[in-house]
């Protein structure tokens, strides 16, 4: 597509329980209305590392596991019949087959297998991994709340790249954002989160240039468990 979009669905949000993922009513989801979204920036930290896995809290080079609050997030992926119209948006059903990525820093702000001025993780894969949607649509990731980096609010990277039997594959790419008054609290309940060599002030939402385009339709509604956070986020794609 020259000019990519995303579809985000309005209707059953369903958020899991941090240990069942329970999923939403199928008679819901046949109901479910789809309005345009903006595409953002895969950014500079995207690697192909090809580890499908539910669990990207480990790295594969050494076993260790990233410190941090559990976080829980089931994205499921609905297709656009195009055409099709509900309410002032478009009806979508599951599409199956999709590879979801995800990829995010750190709690200390560090992304694997990346250079950076500040850091070299050449070789370390943590944080980082797909997962292929199941016939309603969905992927389940457990991983961490993601920390922060200057300049840039918190926030997740997801890639979409659609079956390529397909005879028009896609591929999408966004970022999801989290409300700054749970970072706030989330921050404070672990000590992974303080920052090291001084103070620095975050970025928050307002203060980040990307998150300005759109991330308010990025957002996720994060439910708080005994552990960390569970979430779900609902995205179709324009697959016609």
């Amino acid at each position: 597509m020259n000019r990519r979009q995303m579809l985000t669905l309005i209707g059953a949000a369903g958020i899991n329980s941090f240990s069942g993922y329970s999923s939403a009513n199928e008679s819901v989801r046949r109901t479910l209305s789809c309005v345009l979204t903006p595409q953002q920036t895969e950014g500079p930290y995207f690697v192909d590392e090809h580890l499908h896995r539910s669990d990207i809290r480990s790295d594969p080079s050494d076993g260790s596991i990233k410190e941090g609050l559990p976080l829980a997030l089931e994205i499921r992926v609905f297709a656009a019949a195009t055409g099709t119209k509900v309410g002032n948006g478009i009806d979508c059903k599951p599409l199956a087959g999709a590879s979801v990525h995800i990829w995010h820093c750190d709690a200390q702000g560090i992304y694997s297998d990346v250079t950076d001025s500040s850091f070299n993780t050449v070789g370390k894969k943590f944080l980082r991994g797909y997962q292929v949607t199941d016939t309603s649509g969905s992927v389940r990731f457990l991983t961490i709340y993601p920390g922060w980096y200057p300049g840039r609010t918190v926030h997740i990277h997801f890639k979409i790249r659609t079956d390529p039997k397909y005879a028009r594959a896609r591929e999408f790419t966004s970022q999801l954002y989290f409300n700054d008054s749970i970072t706030d609290l989330a921050y404070a309940r672990q000590q992974a989160y303080a920052r090291k060599g001084g103070y620095l002030p975050r970025t928050r939402n307002e203060g980040d240039s990307i998150f300005r385009e759109g991330g308010d339709q990025l957002m996720l509604t994060l439910l708080e468990t005994g552990e960390g956070y569970a979430t779900t986020f609902d995205v179709g794609l324009e697959t016609g």
